[in-house]
C-alpha cells in the first residue's frame, strides 16, 4: 500500500500485475471502511475480480452507517425507508495487498462506495468525511503530519462463565503478565509480535515500535508519521484488521474495546499531529514563537465538547475515562501524560500535539476529522488556550465534557462549529446510528441487573 487517495479508481492493469505475482490466489476481500472503522464488504473468487475492476460490485449503501454488528437503524431513512438500495464499490489505487494471515491464499482491496444513479461518493463514507476537513487545510496551504498509536489486549476466544472477556497469554506462555514497558514481556510475545511486523511489511503498513502496556496482556503498536492524514487513518484501520487476523492465527483474539476490564487500563487511540507550512517547516516547532501551537490547542479545547461523540462513540467508551492517564478534561501541557493534549519533548522539527482522548474503539478517520477540525478552527480564529498544566490533571469533571454517550450525541447534533467541517447530515445520521446500537444493547437483561433487582 502506498499513497492513499480519494475519488480515484484503480485500473485493471494493477490487478493483472498483482495476479501474475500471486498465481495461487483464491479469494479477494473487497471492502469499504464504515463509521466504526471496520471493513465491510464481500469475499470474491479470484476469477470474478476483473469484473470488480471494470464494473465494481454492488451491496447496500447503508453499510457505511450500520452499527458494530452490521445492523442498520434507518438513520435518515437509509436502509429501510429508501428500500435499502445498492451502491457500487470501486477499488482504490495502490490499496491491493496480500493477506498473510489467511489460511487460504487471499488478498484484500479497499474501495469507495458510489451511488449507482449519480456516481457520487456517499456522504457517510468516513474517508470522505475526513477529506472534507482536509480540503480546508489545503486552502491554508498547510499539511498535517499524523501518526497513530493503538492499544489492544490479547484475549481468550472463550468467555468466562459470566460472559466476560479473559486475558490470554501470548503463544507458549503460561500466563498473561502486566509489566509496563517490560522487554521480557515483549520477548515472551515475540512470535506473535514478529508475525504482526512481518504481515505489516507485506501490506506496506509502517509499523514502528511495539511496547508492553500497563494492562495484563495489553500491547501498543505505533505507526510512523506520514504527511497524508487520510493515509494515516487508513493505516490505523488496516492495522487493526491485521492484528485481529494475526491473533486468530495463534488461536487468540485481539480486542480494541475501550474498556474490556474494569480493573485494568483501557485501550486508547492516540493521535500525534504536527503541521508543515509551504516550505516544509514544522509550524509548531520551527517558527519564531509557539503561537500556532497554542492556537491549535485552543481550537481543540473549544471543539472537543461538541465532537466528543466521535471520539467516544459507544456505551463502553465512557468506562475508559475512569482509568489512570485518561483525560477527563481539556487541559494541555508539555511532557504530561495526564492531560488531553500533550506536547511531547522533541527537537523543533518534531514538535507535535498528542491527542489522548479517543479510545481504540473510535473510527480513526472520524477521530482524526474531529481533531483536525478543532486545530484548524483554532488557527484560523487565532484562539488562545488555557494555561499549560505542569502537574497531574485534575480528576474533577469538566462541566463541558459529556460523561455519557447520550449527552455526547446530543452535543454532536447541536454542534455549532463542527458542521463547518463535517456535513450536518452525517452528524445526524451518526448520532441516530449510535443511539440505535445503545438501545439494542440495553434491551438485554444483564446478570448484574438480575443480582440488583430480582
Amino acid at each position: 500500500m502506498h499513497e492513499s487517495s480519494i475519488g480515484q479508481i484503480a485500473t485493471l492493469t494493477e490487478w493483472q500485475a498483482f495476479i501474475q505475482q500471486h498465481p495461487k490466489l483464491v479469494y479477494v476481500d473487497a471492502f469499504v471502511i464504515d463509521v466504526n472503522g471496520q471493513a465491510v464488504g464481500k469475499r470474491i473468487p479470484v476469477e470474478d475480480v476483473p469484473s470488480l475492476y471494470e464494473f465494481g460490485i454492488q451491496y447496500s449503501l447503508a453499510a457505511y452507517i450500520a452499527d458494530v454488528r452490521g445492523h442498520g437503524h434507518n438513520a435518515l431513512g437509509m436502509g429501510y425507508d429508501d428500500g435499502d438500495p445498492d451502491g457500487s464499490v470501486q477499488p482504490l489505487p495502490q490499496m491491493l495487498t496480500s493477506v498473510p494471515w489467511a489460511r487460504v491464499p487471499t488478498a484484500q482491496i479497499v474501495g469507495e462506495m458510489r451511488d449507482l444513479q449519480t456516481g457520487e461518493a456517499h456522504f457517510c463514507d468516513p474517508r470522505w468525511v475526513l477529506n472534507r476537513v482536509l480540503e480546508q487545510w489545503r486552502q491554508l496551504e498547510l499539511r498535517p503530519v499524523v501518526a497513530c498509536e493503538l492499544e489492544f489486549y490479547l484475549i481468550d476466544p472463550k468467555r468466562s462463565a459470566t460472559g466476560q472477556v479473559v486475558a490470554a497469554p501470548p503463544p507458549g506462555v503460561q500466563r498473561a503478565r502486566a509489566s509496563n514497558l517490560s522487554l521480557d514481556t515483549v520477548s515472551q510475545a515475540e512470535a506473535f509480535l514478529a508475525a504482526i511486523q512481518q504481515a505489516a511489511s507485506v501490506q506496506g503498513l509502517p509499523v514502528s515500535s511495539v511496547v508492553s502496556e500497563y494492562g495484563i496482556g495489553q500491547y501498543e503498536v505505533n505507526l510512523l508519521h506520514v504527511a497524508n492524514p487520510l493515509m494515516a487513518a487508513d493505516h490505523a484501520v488496516l492495522l487493526k484488521r491485521l492484528i485481529r487476523g494475526v491473533a486468530r492465527q495463534f488461536g487468540l483474539e485481539a480486542t480494541f474495546m475501550a474498556k474490556p476490564f474494569l480493573d485494568q487500563p483501557g485501550n486508547g487511540l492516540h493521535l500525534h499531529i504536527s503541521v508543515l507550512d509551504k516550505q516544509g517547516r514544522n509550524l509548531f516547532g520551527e517558527q519564531a514563537d509557539d503561537s500556532a501551537l497554542k492556537q491549535a490547542i485552543a481550537g481543540l479545547q473549544a471543539l472537543t465538547p461538541e465532537c466528543f461523540g466521535l471520539l467516544a462513540p459507544n456505551f463502553n467508551s465512557y468506562r475508559r475515562f475512569l482509568g489512570d492517564f485518561v483525560p477527563v478534561g481539556r487541559d494541555w501541557g508539555s511532557n504530561n501524560r495526564s492531560v488531553a493534549f500533550r506536547i511531547p519533548l522533541a527537537k523543533p522539527a518534531g514538535v507535535r500535539i498528542e491527542h489522548r482522548i479517543a479510545g481504540a474503539d473510535a473510527s480513526p478517520h472520524l477521530a482524526l476529522a474531529a481533531t483536525l477540525a478543532g486545530m484548524h478552527h483554532g488557527l484560523v480564529n487565532k484562539l488562545q488556550p488555557t494555561q499549560a498544566l505542569a502537574r497531574e490533571a485534575s480528576i474533577a469533571e469538566d462541566p463541558l465534557i459529556p460523561r455519557d454517550l447520550m449527552t455526547a450525541l446530543t452535543l454532536l447534533e447541536q454542534a455549532q462549529v463542527l458542521p463547518r467541517y463535517v456535513d450536518a447530515r452525517f452528524l445526524r445520521a451518526f448520532a441516530h446510528n449510535r443511539r440505535g446500537e445503545y438501545w439494542d444493547l440495553h434491551q438485554q437483561i444483564s446478570a448484574a441487573e438480575v443480582d440488583f433487582y430480582a
